[in-house]
């Protein structure tokens, strides 16, 4: 009965989200692909705890996919320096510490990444407040 209803409400989701990134600047993208894997991993700590191995999994895949496709791969590491092989390096870190966290069910190494992961975000962010900051 209410089938057709999530489908619609599933494409309506998948259209805003292609139209808040298509519009959206380099430095919210970054942002946004740290609340994704935040999320996930969020999700993934929720599904340990409900004993539900097929949506840790899942989750904890989708995390490391945006840590290593999205925040890695989009690192410039020969314009970057000393900061970019300092992030290559706990990027990578992270993904190991997922990749654990999926074969062992480890909480603690979830929470672990999370925080990790939510310094960067805070950081990048206000990185990205400093300039409106010092025009105003």
């Amino acid at each position: 009965m209410f089938a057709p209803f999530r489908s619609q409400a599933s494409a309506y989701g998948r259209v805003q989200v292609e139209t808040t990134v298509s519009s959206a600047d380099p430095h919210a993208l970054v942002v946004m692909l740290f609340d994704g894997a935040l999320s996930s991993i969020a999700a993934a700590r929720g599904a340990i705890q409900r004993g539900d191995i097929e949506a840790k999994g899942t989750n904890i895949g989708r995390a490391v996919r945006i840590v290593e496709e999205g925040l890695r791969g989009g690192l410039n590491r020969q314009a970057g320096g000393e900061l970019a092989e300092n992030l290559n390096n706990l990027y990578g870190y992270i993904n190991s510490r997922l990749t654990h966290a999926n074969l062992k069910s480890d909480d603690a190494a979830l929470q672990e990444c999370h925080d990790l992961l939510a310094g960067l975000r805070d950081a990048w962010t206000q990185m990205q407040q400093a300039p409106r900051k010092n025009a105003a």
